[in-house]
């Protein structure tokens, strides 16, 4: 039996485009984000600038361009980014000093106060067949980091124990159904109410939104993050450290991943992650997962979809694959 739950409240942080974020960009771009109706600057996602481009937004309502008249689906009507929109972004982020990037921009991306994170595209700098940095930037993805608190209520009940600690679990999920979301809820639940120590390896900085090291976004009171660690590596750094019960890592996928989830099992740490695919059948056919399925080390599957919307929780599978819900869950307050 799952241990009762006390309810939980669900909260979008969804107050608007964050001004400190709008500032750094230049005009015409950050009036036009700062007039966007209240309603409107709720549901942006991604904000992307490709030189010679429209400038797209990204929202819940989806894809619109800016322009001087409000957002417009007319690409003839809306503003095209130019050499200097990307500049004035880059000079602001580094604080005019891109060298102090380098190490940044070899991952692709910079994430700043709030979570929010910057992907770039440009020309790639080699050195010995690695990734040295990218220059000649020409386009610049602004991905708002959203966090929905409470979002994980529903699914709670399926994954925790008597005991409190949480099955070892695997989120299943196509892109951009929500899946880091629900992960970080289930994290900042476990690390607050649950009183479980948890540790984050976070590779991307997207659980965790971290800026020079700390947490931007909540994650309750018990929780150390690694950030910018790869997940084999940091899983294995943060039991040897930090002694977490539970261990959270975003996208599982390498080879050397599954040998670390293997060795957190046997060291007796609780796993939490999440990996690419539309079913548990997609996912078992890939041999580097294959493993961790037919062993049964995960003993939840939650499978997210889009088919009530974004944060839609299609299934819940015990370890033997049996299902335990008998309808689609529709995550309150949605999903980001």
């Amino acid at each position: 039996m799952s241990r009762p739950m006390k309810k939980l409240k669900v909260q979008q942080h969804m107050d608007g485009i964050p001004e400190k974020l709008v500032l750094l960009f230049g005009a015409p771009i950050k009036d036009y984000l700062t007039n966007l109706p209240g309603d409107t600057q709720a549901t942006v996602e991604e904000i992307r600038l490709r030189i010679g481009q429209p400038v797209i937004v990204r929202s819940a309502e989806g894809e619109w361009c800016l322009s001087e008249r409000g957002p417009t689906r007319n690409q003839a009507e809306a503003y095209h980014c130019t050499r200097r929109d990307v500049q004035v972004l880059l000079n602001q982020v580094s604080g005019g000093a891109m060298y102090s990037l380098e190490e940044e921009l070899r991952s692709g991306f910079v994430t700043v106060p709030g979570g929010h994170r910057l992907g770039f595209a440009g020309q790639a700098v080699m050195e010995k067949s690695q990734l040295k940095t990218i220059t000649h930037i020409s386009a610049v993805n602004v991905r708002l980091a959203r966090q929905v608190t409470g979002c994980a209520q529903r699914v709670l009940s399926y994954i925790l124990t008597n005991t409190g600690l949480p099955n070892n679990t695997l989120i299943i999920s196509p892109p951009q159904c929500g899946k880091t979301t629900l992960l970080r809820d289930i994290v900042r639940h476990l690390s607050g109410t649950g009183g479980i120590q948890v540790g984050i390896v976070d590779e991307r900085s997207e659980i965790a939104g971290c800026h020079r090291g700390v947490p931007q976004l909540d994650l309750g009171s018990r929780v150390d993050v690694l950030d910018r660690c790869p997940k084999a590596q940091g899983m294995v750094l943060l039991v040897r450290s930090m002694s977490p019960q539970v261990v959270a890592a975003d996208e599982l996928g390498r080879q050397e991943d599954v040998a670390a989830v293997l060795e957190m099992r046997n060291a007796g740490v609780k796993i939490i992650t999440t990996v690419h695919g539309s079913d548990l059948a997609e996912v078992k056919r890939r041999p580097q997962v294959e493993p961790l399925i037919s062993q049964r080390i995960f003993e939840r599957y939650l499978i997210l979809s889009r088919s009530q919307g974004v944060g839609t929780v299609e299934q819940v599978l015990d370890g033997s694959g049996k299902k335990l819900n008998t309808a689609p869950l529709r995550l309150r307050g949605g999903i980001l």
